[in-house]
């Protein structure tokens, strides 16, 4: 079989799959298995042994940690004081709750590294307020489910963590090339919530004193020590990702405790709730592995990179197109497999045009963020609309006007490389 025939098997049965609403770690798997009926250098069994391969990482015991310690920091009610911080901060510009909505975002991002635990923690909390005092149903949706993409940018992104041990790249130098990224998607959104504020005479809270900001920040500092800890220990060499993601959870854990929040009547209902999604990313990710051998197995992606490189592509335009694949991606799929499956293809692409691995990388984390928020999948914007009881395409207009500044920070990310690159060159120039 050549790489054409197998293109044309895996990607229409896939695709054919996940219209018939075929779950896509299900779909992944049963896409494979014709090709390994067809082909006689192949059997069935090599998909089990691939699955096992993709589970049998070090690595990948950080993502079920990570989700531990996001659950946890929900059940311990940092949220609140996160809110209460955001609200001295932010509160008393236009459309006060909105940007209050973003900046506790962007600050629990820094904890959970989870968009979903994001969009699940503060919009309960948050969508209510804000419907009670004045603001529409659908921009309080789209602004909790946009600013709740900032937890797969912003570290310890659990996407990050994924990449880095699938292409090899710093997972420190990851993180570090997130913040600014991160930073600017949180500035973008806050001009869309002055905007609406303006149009809409959306209400703000009075300005707070300094000793109300200094007791908010006080009260806030222990949640906000954990990216600390975490980035700071794997850019300082102290732990990898994966000690990381335990210290995290031991972390959250006796913030729990200190708080009396957890105890042993909720941690069971923590514990099985992180399994269950530990276990849905990890069985895609096996699935997603499958594919991604037969993909180059049968070199695939170096078809691409012939078929493009008599184009000349160079770093910006490879990046026009990396950010275009996975933004069509993202809609159907979640990013873990879409990372497994699209970016080994793209990266041999990525590497013919002397693009930096981290480049390649942030370009494809943000543009599978917009995924979250993106019918059909748009796992995040479907958690906020059953929040904030309404359907889908109601909130579709104001997710709309609130994704085009973040399209903006994604050209310039592409554009202008050395901007993300800064940070990780400055702080682990030998490791990058």
């Amino acid at each position: 079989m050549t790489a054409l025939d197998v293109a044309l098997i895996l990607f229409p049965l896939f695709i054919a799959l996940v219209i018939l609403r075929v779950p896509v770690a299900i779909a992944l798997g049963l896409s494979c298995i014709p090709v390994y009926l067809i082909e006689d250098r192949l059997t069935p069994f090599l998909l089990m042994n691939e699955m096992f391969k993709s589970y049998n990482a070090f690595l990948l015991l950080a993502i079920p940690f990570f989700l531990l310690a996001a659950n946890i920091m929900n059940a311990t009610g940092i949220t609140d004081r996160l809110i209460r911080l955001a609200g001295a901060m932010v509160g008393h510009f236009p459309g006060g709750l909105g940007h209050v909505n973003v900046v506790v975002s962007m600050l629990f991002a820094g904890i959970s590294g989870s968009s979903t635990a994001d969009a699940a923690g503060i919009g309960s909390l948050l969508i209510p307020q804000m419907k009670k005092k004045g603001y529409s149903s659908s921009f309080s949706v789209a602004i909790t489910a946009c600013s709740s993409v900032m937890g797969v940018v912003i570290p310890p992104s659990i996407l990050m963590v994924v990449w880095g041990g699938l292409m090899s790249v710093s997972i420190g130098g990851l993180f570090l090339a997130g913040v600014v990224p991160g930073i600017l998607i949180a500035g973008s959104q806050m001009i869309a919530v002055y905007a609406f504020a303006k149009i809409y005479n959306y209400p703000l809270y009075t300005r707070s004193s300094l000793k109300e900001f200094v007791s908010a920040l006080f009260y806030a500092i222990p949640p906000l020590i954990t990216p600390l800890i975490i980035v700071g220990g794997i850019v300082g060499g102290f732990f990898t990702p994966t000690e990381a993601s335990v210290i995290a959870v031991l972390y959250s854990l006796g913030l729990g405790v200190f708080y009396r929040t957890v105890d042993f009547h909720n941690i069971s209902s923590i514990l099985f709730n992180s399994a269950k999604f530990a276990a849905m990313s990890l069985f895609c990710i096996g699935t997603a592995s499958a594919f991604g051998w037969l993909l180059a197995y049968f070199k695939i992606p170096l078809a691409v990179v012939a078929f493009l490189e008599p184009y000349g592509v160079g770093p910006t335009s490879t990046g026009l197109i990396v950010a275009g694949s996975f933004l069509l991606i993202g809609m159907f799929i979640d990013a873990i497999p879409a990372i497994i499956i699209l970016g080994t293809v793209l990266w041999p692409l990525a590497e013919v045009s002397n693009m930096h691995p981290i480049h390649f990388a942030i370009i494809g984390i943000i543009s599978l963020a917009f995924g979250l928020v993106t019918p059909p999948y748009g796992l995040c914007l479907l958690i906020a609309c059953k929040i904030g009881e309404i359907e889908v395409k109601k909130a579709l207009r104001d997710v709309s006007i609130v994704l085009m500044p973040m399209l903006i920070v994604l050209s310039i990310v592409i554009f202008f490389p050395e901007l993300i690159l800064a940070l990780p060159k400055m702080l682990m120039a030998k490791f990058i």
